[in-house]
């Protein structure tokens, strides 16, 4: 499915033009990793997303504040509230073109207003350390920068664009997900810019995921004059937890991981509430029905305890995102785009999870990994690598290019998606 990629002068040009722009994208790159965008720091988000509006509107095409539905949490106490977003950015770009392309990307990170890593140090020449700069306010840079070439291509009105960066991808897109499904739905690829590794190698064939929160109610009582009377719903959470610890293992590639038991208080009191948090990955749709299976098993178990009451919330919010025939012809097509740089595109199966699942589960194939080169994200050693800005730009740029000019035909892999081809 690989063949070999010949630049074309334009091409060239445009590949030639990122380079003028690698200090630029430096610089900005340091100006976005100062500003705190942690998942729940609405203020930092809305700041971030005001600097993103300035930068992509290089572009043209319309931007809109993409706004996204509340979605359900549980919080230590038990309390079930709902919970904000602020609005995603949302560009729009010649949206009657004959080949459509999404583009996602996420201006949220790990690390919220209260972090002590908060800006960007060198530790060479080529390797900055800094809260998102990998990921993936870099990768944001990436994207720009390589649409920014497309669009001085002269085969440039063949291509329209969606680009979603959303402020919620850290915590599971919980928000996002449905504006960015449709999206998908309409493309003919996708493309997003999560992190490549440190040795440029991309993720390939991803698990699905899923996060869950089990509120447990019991009653409260004195733990020595009526300790009889109380029922223990950290006991109960407890007996919970180790029923899913118990299922690893018993299906290949299928992981559960208790994360954390809320509740309790004075150790005076039998504990009347309890949650318990915990994540599970699979491989596929079967795995999934498996999973839910034993969830609803474990869960009636724990609301047949006497006094003692058990409700779920959450569930798979990515799909399994498998190397099929369609994103095989995603990647062929990186790896050529790659020889023209003299790049040696590989990449690996993984469990992580990203927006490129999302894009799977609405039928889109894509590439996930299209950022910068980078090393321990959501940690305090998180870094970039600086020439992967513009190394990386170009890549995405080739791409763009070879789409626009027909080179590589992006209906062939919705075709493959769709089992017509």
């Amino acid at each position: 499915m690989t063949h070999k990629v010949e630049l074309k002068p334009d091409e060239r040009e445009s590949l030639d033009w990122i380079e003028t722009r690698q200090d630029h994208m430096v610089a900005t790159l340091r100006d976005w990793v100062n500003i705190n965008s942690g998942s729940q720091n609405a203020d930092g988000l809305e700041v971030m997303r005001g600097k993103l509006s300035g930068a992509f509107a290089e572009l043209g095409g319309e931007i809109r504040a993409a706004e996204l539905a509340p979605t359900t949490i549980v919080e230590k106490n038990g309390e079930v509230r709902q919970q904000a977003f602020t609005p995603s950015f949302h560009l729009i770009q010649r949206p009657d073109a004959p080949i459509k392309i999404v583009l996602t990307g996420h201006h949220d990170t790990v690390f919220p207003a209260e972090d002590s890593f908060q800006s960007w140090k060198m530790r060479d020449d080529n390797i900055m350390n800094g809260p998102g700069a990998a990921d993936m306010k870099g990768g944001l840079l990436v994207m720009l920068h390589a649409l920014l070439a497309l669009e001085r291509s002269p085969h440039r009105d063949r291509i329209g664009y969606d680009i979603l960066i959303s402020p919620d991808e850290e915590i599971g897109s919980l928000g996002s997900g449905p504006v960015l499904h449709p999206l998908g739905a309409k493309a003919d690829i996708g493309m997003t810019y999560e992190p490549a590794l440190a040795d440029g190698s991309l993720a390939g064939a991803r698990k699905g995921s899923g996060n869950w929160s089990l509120k447990v109610t019991g009653k409260a009582a004195h733990a020595g004059r009526e300790h009889h009377l109380g029922r223990n719903a950290i006991v109960a959470a407890s007996q919970f937890a180790l029923g899913l610890d118990d299922l690893n293992g018993q299906r290949d590639g299928v992981t559960f991981n208790v994360a954390r038991i809320d509740g309790g208080g004075p150790p005076n009191v039998v504990p009347a509430n309890a949650v318990v948090r915990f994540n599970v990955r699979v491989n596929d749709a079967d795995d999934q029905a498996w999973v839910l299976a034993h969830l609803e098993r474990l869960t009636d178990e724990t609301a047949q305890r006497n006094g003692i009451s058990a409700e779920m919330f959450g569930g798979f919010t990515r799909p399994a995102k498998p190397m099929t025939p369609a994103n095989a012809q995603m990647f062929a097509w990186t790896k050529a785009a790659g020889s023209a740089l003299g790049l040696d595109m590989k990449w690996n199966a993984t469990g992580g999870v990203c927006e490129g699942n999302n894009l799977w589960a609405a039928g889109c194939p894509n590439v996930d990994t299209l950022g910068v080169c980078g090393a321990g994200i959501h940690s305090h050693d998180e870094i970039v690598l600086l020439d992967s800005l513009s190394e990386r730009a170009k890549l995405s740029a080739i791409m763009l290019m070879k789409f626009a000019s027909g080179e590589f035909d992006a209906k062939t892999a919705r075709k493959l998606a769709r089992g017509e081809a």
